[in-house]
């Protein structure tokens, strides 16, 4: 709603497909529009096939409703498409100004960059390199005359935008990504919806491998081909993760050889492999991703996906569209073990398999070398696994809403007429922390207001002191009213530069890593 565009150009509406009054309230509030419809069939597709009709503007924006924008989203996007006539998609990253569940969860690898940013700093890039950038879902723009040539937006899959994008490019359309972070959104909460929002996004892709097979079909260039399968054949990772993990097990408890080769002869041909692809891989993900955080990553997920991706092979028609709530909290840390049950088992095996393998060591065996490489290999396995374990711990999050670091200049006001002028240390819709010296005694002073300064008009709200140290004051706000809201929203998610300096890449020593 506070996008830096002419008024007259742009129109905003809430598609609810579950037609709840609290929703029609708010839009009304809001000053946009709204817009429901009698059911809720094909889900997100169908929902945003609905309001096709029913709006206008050759550009459509589209935004989930965790995500926020920033006030230069559509000055920074729409010019693409007045260069490029043949432009039917612009997507930007999905930023999450939230952590989400793995990043709170798994503290012992320190400061973990958030599982998204692989895809977004460096699998988009090489996909808009070949033409083959694709929709996902949110934080984009799509031209409608695109969309209605290939029918709006695809509901034979659960992954609609994906499927979406490559039915616009086999009809001979561009794409593009513009990797700036323009928006910012909510993460996951927990470690069971995460997988459940994982999952979906597996069955989807394989929806789309079955029935609309890049590699068949016409339209498509070989790289887009290659670019869109990858994507694809990414979510078949569950069973060789599984059977990488748990291979040992075969010669450690059953006496049967899973390579048919001496011990030596099979390290002299994966080790120079392994060590390989461990440069290589460092050197394209960066600080995108911490090394090893992948085998960490795709274990914890691969027995949750390992059904969803087969089921799907075999029955693409198999599963529907889940909506992944978030925005919750988490009043006591718990143990999720239904999430992690598994790696459990598997981590329970594995030791047994070391028992084992200790134990032919000691009673003698013509194939030492043999048991030693299958020791190791669960000793690999069992870390990775004890990891994905450590993830099922959920911490406590106990915030309604989200602090997120921002540096904006304030004006304090006291209940005895003193002013402070001070920066901000972190903000959200609830509350804020200021900068103030470290010798200035507060004791006496309560302070009532505070004005943020946002280059338009200043925003004065009602708050109350809810602590002070290290420097720093902390303020909770009163009620505020429903412009004070909007306006302290747009203050501290929807500035131009809200997330210019949000960067969570660190440095990914191999050697620290080892």
């Amino acid at each position: 709603m506070a996008v830096d565009y002419p008024a007259d150009k742009v129109g905003v509406y809430i598609l609810d497909d579950g037609g709840r009054p609290e929703f029609r309230r708010f839009a009304k509030y809001a000053g946009c529009g709204y817009l429901t419809r009698p059911d809720n069939a094909h889900a997100k597709a169908g929902n945003l096939n609905a309001a096709l009709p029913r709006t206008q503007g050759e550009l459509i924006c589209i935004f989930d409703c965790d995500h926020v924008t920033t006030r230069a989203f559509l000055q920074m996007t729409v010019g693409w498409f007045q260069r490029d006539a043949e432009l039917a998609l612009l997507q930007t990253p999905h930023h999450f100004y939230s952590r989400d569940p793995i990043q709170r969860n798994f503290t012992i690898m320190g400061e973990l960059p958030g599982e998204g940013e692989l895809f977004y700093d460096v699998v988009q890039d090489g996909n808009d390199f070949w033409n083959a950038s694709f929709f996902c879902g949110s934080c984009a723009i799509i031209r409608r005359s695109a969309l209605e040539e290939v029918g709006g937006f695809a509901g034979e899959t659960v992954t609609e935008d994906a499927h979406t994008a490559l039915k616009l490019q086999r009809l001979g359309w561009r794409s593009a990504y513009l990797n700036i972070k323009l928006s910012a959104g909510l993460a996951t909460e927990k470690l069971a919806l995460h997988i459940g929002q994982r999952a979906r996004w597996a069955r989807g892709m394989s929806q789309m491998l079955r029935i609309d097979n890049p590699l068949l079909g016409p339209g498509l260039t070989l790289p887009q081909r290659l670019c869109y399968l990858n994507a694809m054949l990414h979510f078949q990772f569950p069973l060789p993760r599984i059977v990488f993990l748990t291979s040992p097990l075969a010669f450690l408890l059953a006496g049967q050889s899973v390579i048919h080769a001496a011990a030596p002869m099979i390290f002299a041909y994966a080790a120079p492999h392994l060590f390989g692809t461990m440069i290589a891989t460092h050197r394209v993900q960066g600080g995108s991703r911490r090394l090893f955080w992948s085998e960490i990553y795709e274990s914890l997920l691969a027995f949750h996906l390992l059904r969803p991706t087969l089921e799907t092979l075999i029955n693409p028609k198999l599963g529907k569209f889940n909506v992944t709530a978030k925005g919750g909290v988490i009043d006591k840390p718990f143990f999720d073990y239904g999430s992690v049950m598994p790696h459990m088992v598997a981590a329970a095996l594995l030791a047994a398999g070391l028992c084992a393998g200790f134990g032919r060591l000691a009673l003698g065996t013509a194939d030492v070398w043999t048991v030693v490489m299958n020791m190791a290999w669960s000793v690999f396995s069992l870390l990775i696994l004890i990891s994905a374990i450590m993830i099922g711990r959920e911490s406590r999050q106990s915030r309604h809403s989200v602090r997120v670091e921002a540096a904006l200049p304030v004006t304090l006001f006291f209940d005895n007429g003193a002013v402070i002028d001070a920066v901000t240390e972190d903000a959200s819709i609830g509350g804020l922390a200021v900068r103030i010296p470290s010798d200035l005694d507060l004791s006496n002073l309560a302070v009532t207001e505070v004005e943020l300064r946002t280059g338009g008009e200043n925003l004065v709200l009602p708050v109350k002191a809810a602590g002070a140290g290290a420097g720093l004051l902390r303020m909770r706000f009163l009620k505020l009213s429903f412009e004070q809201r909007m306006g302290l929203s747009v203050a501290v998610l929807g500035r131009s530069d809200a997330w210019e300096t949000e960067d969570r890449k660190l440095e990914n020593s191999m050697v620290k890593a080892a």
